[in-house]
């Protein structure tokens, strides 16, 4: 039997809400607490976040102003920044080693960057659209707006395997932002206030975080404004959520799950 969310976050200025997002009946739901509000660049489309080293690593989109940037935690100062080429829509990122690599939207190429300096160092080519990226040590994780995620060989960036993300036996649609935290997978759903708990050995989706009640303050007139960064700091136990060109930049704790 499948219960479905009623999507929470108005869609502004869009002729017909996204569909929502099919969940099963047993599949618990969980809350959130703030424990920490950081600023965070307005002007920031973002599309990747990661924590690393103490500060957060940035990807944004859109042609012509997709970038890569080392952002302080605490002030939300972009410390360091390399641009995107404007042939492409930027989109996820992900540290590997002494790298990072990073996807565009539709043109079938990522690349890799050098941290340290942020030269860009290497490409690599992928079939279909490249949405976002996180690692679990052993492999490269990469959605692409499908229920399904790749897993890619880190040396090669050739795909090694194909997991199909389902919950109550329904495939999950647009997963997008993903990050890889205590053993599972979170995925944010796009135009949706749902992020995805998944099983990585089986796809199926363990749980759901629904952040309605924080994406509502970000309600704008642009309908991309929309939930899209999760990062997760482990030697802090720290995990952090924003969204497209938000003020702000959240450190939540789970809770629940809530009541149904």
């Amino acid at each position: 039997m499948i219960r479905r969310f009623l999507p929470l976050l108005a869609l502004a200025g869009c002729t017909a809400a996204a569909p929502p997002t099919p969940q099963a009946k047993e599949t618990p739901v969980y809350g959130f607490r703030i424990v920490h509000t950081y600023p965070h660049d307005r002007k920031a489309f973002t599309e990747g976040l990661f924590f690393l080293d103490g500060h957060l690593w940035e990807s944004t989109g859109l042609n012509g102003q997709s970038s890569i940037r080392e952002v302080k935690l605490e002030t939300g100062e972009v410390l360091r920044s390399v641009p995107v080429s404007p042939l492409y829509f930027g989109e996820g990122i992900v540290n590997w080693g002494p790298d990072i690599l990073s996807l565009t939207w539709q043109n079938g190429i990522g690349f890799r960057w050098r941290r340290s300096d942020l030269k860009q160092i290497g490409s690599f080519r992928y079939p279909g659209e490249g949405w976002a990226l996180t690692q679990d040590g052993r492999n490269i994780i990469m959605s692409d707006g499908t229920p399904e995620l790749r897993f890619l060989d880190p040396a090669t960036l050739k795909e090694v395997r194909r997991l199909r993300v389902t919950d109550g036996g329904i495939p999950i649609e647009r997963l997008n932002e993903v990050e890889y935290v205590k053993g599972e997978i979170l995925a944010n759903v796009w135009m949706t206030t749902h992020i995805a708990r998944i099983d990585p050995k089986t796809g199926v989706v363990k749980g759901w975080i629904e952040i309605g009640d924080l994406a509502s303050r970000h309600v704008s007139g642009d309908p991309d404004s929309v939930l899209n960064g999760i990062a997760y700091d482990a030697k802090g136990d720290r995990l952090f959520i924003t969204g497209k060109n938000w003020p702000e930049l959240y450190e939540i704790k789970l809770t629940g799950p809530v009541g149904r």
